[in-house]
């Protein structure tokens, strides 16, 4: 296996001729993966009212009738992850035995945040464990709110919403995406990992069914995200400058956003992403070492090592999806976040992929589930503690509770020292990380729709950045007041095949590796 990682190095090695790119572009994906997203964001624009109510009703149906469907998901891939992990396949290198890694560890982990969480934690740091404890996003497993057991609760829920679980999710989809590429010399595409169910149907229309599917819930969630991240940027603005938060102003916002995510796709993994990684992984260090120093950093401390307890104590309450006493919770956060990381899996998965050659599976699945995990830990706890002891304390504008859950963060560094400059910095933190999501995403997207080539045109490359901030654009409009609402529908309803996809692919990933380690081979 590692001629095929030294053939994989000397083939990406090589300039592309003219006459080569035209066949760079996989017509059948690229066509109805286009033409499905196109029509979407026509008819949102159009008739937005009707389009947001379809997208709602089959919201509705996802929660009621397909739960279960996002929480064994959920379960399997971190069961499945750890099960490899810890045996002998964990072994197995990623590009054959004399396969090295290409980036640092620091590039590494900071591309992985980038892409994976670094506009949500910036939305969601401080809004989510103080909104559990006070009740405005729900009580957790039907805590009383402003108690000192809902305050527990919200950072172990937080913390189940962020950590092991999505992180399995991803892994799952990258690993299966690098050791079929990587390993077996297929692909860099979601039909790839379908090779041991499909066999040469991979290249027919089964397998690229798979990464349509792919390529929607990838679109979906990202434009979800971008939607998120326009709302929060814009409150940002406004709450330090006076700018007004109309729609109007984050559909420009987005456009900038995509502009310049466009312009840092087009520069490629090296100019352009790493460098936006490994500059805001500085810059979030920054502001998190600022909040734990000036923030109440006894209590943070202790709220670390206390939901470092919580959160598996209880992992199997939040798992369980019959027989809750917090309904609504549970369909308004859990499911969401199941559908919002399943949506991006295929996304996350190809970027993790695509810059994990020549690490062990080992490696892979351990560092990229728990090292986001262990930062999340400590992120979650000293901003959401933050929050809290100013609700607490009656201090700042969280003195009064919480109106708009995106004004939290802003609120919160509002009342501790520096307030400006520290604001400053974390709006710079959201923004960036903002386009770096935008760029590996069209990144990916167009890696898939180019068939698994990695080298694909730039011109291509500026398609799906520009369709994306489109469909989050289409989103917004056709949410019209309750947009947030519009596309947390849209991940939801997204999120839905691409889950039974990932199961699927997850089987057959177990498969071949087993197939693998009864034949002695790839284990160094």
């Amino acid at each position: 296996m590692a001629g095929i990682g030294r053939a994989h190095e000397e083939r990406h090695a090589k300039p592309l001729s003219l006459g080569s790119i035209a066949l760079l572009i996989h017509g059948p994906i690229f066509g109805v993966s286009a033409a499905l997203l196109l029509a979407f964001v026509g008819l949102a624009l159009a008739v937005p009212g009707p389009t947001a109510s379809v997208m709602a009703a089959l919201k509705q149906l996802v929660l009621t009738r397909f739960d279960w469907v996002f929480m064994v998901t959920a379960a399997f891939a971190v069961l499945v992850c750890f099960a490899i992990a810890l045996s002998p396949m964990g072994r197995i290198r990623l590009g054959g035995e004399e396969a090295r890694p290409r980036y640092s560890n620091m590039s590494w982990l900071a591309m992985l945040f980038a892409a994976g969480v670094g506009t949500g934690m910036m939305f969601y740091g401080t809004a989510e464990p103080a909104g559990y404890y006070s009740g405005w996003a729900g009580s957790p497993l039907g805590a009383s709110a402003n108690t000192p057991q809902a305050e527990r609760l919200a950072f172990a829920a937080t913390l189940y919403h962020w950590g092991l679980t999505p992180w399995a999710i991803y892994a799952l989809a990258g690993l299966a995406l690098a050791y079929f590429h990587f390993n077996k010399g297929l692909p860099l595409t979601m039909r790839s990992g379908f090779s041991p169910l499909l066999g040469r149907y991979i290249r027919a229309w089964p397998g690229f069914v798979i990464d349509i599917f792919a390529v929607l819930a990838t679109v979906f969630g990202l434009a979800t995200t971008l939607g998120f991240g326009a709302t929060l940027a814009i409150s940002g603005l406004g709450y330090l400058f006076g700018a007004d938060d109309s729609q109007a102003n984050q559909i420009l916002l987005i456009c900038v956003i995509t502009a310049a995510a466009t312009v840092s796709v087009a520069l490629g993994l090296d100019k352009g992403i790493r460098r936006l990684s490994t500059a805001n992984m500085w810059l979030a260090a920054g502001l998190l070492v600022f909040v734990l120093v000036v923030g109440p950093s006894g209590a943070i401390t202790a709220t670390i090592g206390q939901a470092a307890l919580d959160y598996p104590a209880h992992f199997l309450d939040f798992s369980r999806w019959r027989g809750r006493d917090d309904t609504l919770f549970f369909q308004n956060w859990t499911l969401l976040y199941w559908a919002w990381w399943i949506a991006w899996a295929p996304f996350v998965g190809m970027f993790i992929a695509r810059i994990s050659y020549g690490r062990s599976i080992r490696t892979f699945l351990l560092c990229v589930i728990l090292v986001p995990t262990v930062v999340g830990l400590v992120w979650f706890s000293a901003f959401g503690k933050t929050a809290i002891s100013q609700m607490q304390q009656g201090v700042g504008a969280l003195a009064g509770g919480i109106d708009k859950d995106y004004l939290v963060i802003w609120q919160t560094l509002e009342a501790l020292p520096l307030p400006l400059i520290s604001s400053l910095i974390a709006l710079t933190l959201l923004i960036i990380f903002f386009v770096t999501s935008s760029d590996s995403g069209s990144l990916v997207v167009d890696t898939i729709t180019a068939g698994g080539r990695e080298e694909a045109p730039v011109a291509q490359r500026v398609f799906w950045a520009l369709l994306e901030g489109g469909v989050a654009i289409a989103l917004l409009v056709g949410g019209g007041a309750g947009a947030l609402g519009s596309m947390q529908n849209a991940v939801i309803v997204a999120g839905l095949p691409f889950a039974i996809i990932l199961v699927l692919c997850g089987g057959c990933l177990l498969l071949a590796l087993m197939k693998d380690q009864y034949r002695g081979k790839d284990i160094t």
